[in-house]
């Protein structure tokens, strides 16, 4: 029953979000939906050879999303970072969150440059 929902919210949202994120809280101020997301505490596959730790969070993001319901969406992304025990080095996954010069997630970005043609 509950990977229908997990589908079902993979449609609503980006489907990264969904696989690599908690979503911690959920604010509805009027006609705005405000997301808050964590990343996940798992290391990414690429640093699997490395001793890591988690070392906290980078500053968290806002991300306008696509409306839901004839509400704003708001996305706030918190992404995860760790320190490699033996060299000290800081490592975090390359997410592309954000579509190039905006605040908006690149797929509702894409979204509004379509429509924004006709």
């Amino acid at each position: 029953m509950m990977d229908n929902y997990i589908e079902f919210v993979k449609m609503i949202l980006p489907e990264f979000l969904v696989e690599h994120f908690n979503l911690i809280k959920t604010v509805k101020q009027g006609e705005t939906m405000h997301l808050y997301f964590e990343e996940l505490n798992v290391v990414p596959s690429e640093a699997k050879d490395r001793i890591l730790i988690a070392h906290g969070f980078h500053n968290e993001i806002t991300i306008q999303d696509f409306p839901l319901r004839g509400n704003s969406v708001y996305l706030h992304v918190k992404r995860r970072r760790w320190l490699d025990k033996t060299t000290r080095e800081l490592v975090q996954r390359d997410w592309n969150l954000v579509a190039k010069g905006t605040r908006l997630t690149t797929e509702f970005a894409s979204f509004l440059k379509e429509i924004n043609r006709y």
